[in-house]
């Protein structure tokens, strides 16, 4: 039904009563309502509140009453957001700038719809924030976590009482009645859901999707913690030899002219140690056959605008290491809730590269890092030797594959049977293995053509 003077809003056994907000409501398995006077966003489709009281289950024991509220537009959810950043648990990677710069560089041009979905406690409180998105295919809509592929870690911002107040099983009632809301709107309608790269925990939170139906992601991540000074830290992780071979290293590199760690202070400079990481990267990448992640629509943009952003330069950590006049190595981190997060890194080719710039950049990142002050430093996903070498904390993480319609169910099929296979490629090592030469193979035999396009 609808009210010309405000919101109406139903509750159980009472009449309805109304609010001073102009807006349109209708019925639903779930008391509804929409704010038509939320601001717009970039995207044409403008924002789309719906607020909506979940009572107990009875199926399921006792919930308390959790209400929530979609949003089709980021900016209409920013003060709640950027209110609720200061005390949640969560990543860099659910922070309203990276997420909003995700969109405005990639999202948008992809046509990517977001679904921003705010839980309250009965007391008024956030619950949760979950950034989803509705990526629009030819004849299908795909539910996935805004900016995934770009997120090493896709996961809710939490309470940090979250798990003391809503069980799993009353996570999972929650979940039920937000999919069975979306599904009743045509912008958040969708015919299938695949949410990859899930941190079995955020922070010291349980995540609430891991009572779902998922499997193990293809990588783990690897988190080391930190503490002391960076000498005694350094000694107590690497062996005298390793560390004597270190040094002989260092003095090597040190006849091709003074090493400095600089870490970036301007814009410019940023920018500047910005394109020579993705330069070296996209080499690199070359090298081993790997397509050239910054070749992707909005995603040389998207890095090189959060990078020197001055809005964004309080997260951000861009550094080098400079031996005479080269750039040997480059990084890029972000610096969240006492934790480096070590996103990207690149070192330089020829004679350099063999005397180890990119371990030697990663020490001095770890000694900045101690300096900082900072409790942890996360290697962020994959699991490459390196990070097991210095690391003493695995974090699992998991996907989440399931039809929403019938229409979804080929997709869904095929996501999970792709994703069930890239992770017996990655985790059997011969197979992965023959994978890695063969796939250097093909980088050497179009390296060349592919270092020309990239210039």
């Amino acid at each position: 039904m609808s009210g010309q003077g405000g919101v109406l809003v139903f509750r159980q056994g009472r009449a309805p009563e109304i609010s001073p907000v102009h807006a349109v409501t209708r019925a639903t398995p779930l008391t509804a309502f929409r704010d038509a006077g939320a601001r717009a966003d970039t995207i044409p489709f403008g924002a789309a509140h719906a607020a909506y009281p979940l009572q107990a289950d009875a199926s399921s024991g006792v919930a308390p009453e959790i209400s929530f509220r979609i949003y089709t537009s980021l900016a209409a959810a920013e003060d709640e957001w950027r209110r609720f950043e200061q005390t949640a648990v969560g990543t860099p990677f659910q922070s309203y700038e990276w997420l909003t710069a995700w969109h405005r560089h990639i999202g948008i041009r992809a046509g990517v719809v977001p679904v921003i979905v705010v839980g309250r406690f009965p007391t008024g409180e956030t619950a949760f924030i979950l950034p989803l998105a509705i990526d629009k295919g030819l004849a299908i809509k795909r539910l996935r976590w805004l900016g995934q592929d770009l997120c090493d870690y896709n996961a809710p911002l939490l309470a940090r009482d979250f798990s003391r107040r809503l069980s799993p099983e009353n996570f999972r009632v929650v979940w039920r009645k937000l999919q069975a809301q979306m599904q009743s709107d045509a912008q958040t309608r969708h015919d299938w859901i695949e949410f990859e790269k899930m941190p079995e925990t955020i922070g010291v939170e349980v995540n609430p999707f891991v009572g779902l139906e998922l499997t193990p992601h293809s990588s783990s991540a690897h988190i080391m913690q930190l503490g002391g000074d960076w000498e005694t830290f350094y000694r107590a992780k690497r062996s005298s030899a390793t560390r004597r071979h270190d040094r002989s290293k260092r003095r090597h590199m040190a006849q091709f002219g003074d090493i400095r760690f600089i870490t970036t202070t301007n814009a410019a400079d940023a920018r500047a140690t910005l394109e020579t990481l993705m330069r070296q990267k996209s080499l690199a990448l070359a090298r081993k056959g790997i397509s050239d992640m910054f070749a992707r629509p909005g995603y040389r943009e998207f890095f090189l605008d959060f990078g020197s952003n001055p809005a964004t330069q309080h997260l951000v950590h861009v550094s080098r290491i400079e031996v005479g006049a080269t750039d040997a190595a480059a990084n890029f981190a972000i610096v969240h809730d006492n934790c480096y997060y070590h996103i990207l890194s690149s070192y330089c080719d020829g004679r350099l590269a063999r005397l180890g710039p990119g371990a030697l950049h990663l020490r001095e990142l770890m000694g900045h890092a101690i300096n900082l002050g900072l409790r942890k430093f996360d290697f962020t996903i994959g699991d490459e030797r390196y990070k097991s070498e210095w690391c003493d904390e695995r974090l699992r993480l998991f996907d989440y594959c399931a039809a929403a319609t019938w229409r979804g169910l080929p997709a869904s099929a095929l996501s999970a049977a792709r994703l069930r296979l890239k992770r017996y490629v990655k985790q059997t090592p011969a197979v992965w293995r023959a994978v890695s030469q063969l796939r250097a193979v093909f980088g050497l035999v179009t390296g060349p053509a592919r270092r020309v396009a990239i210039r």
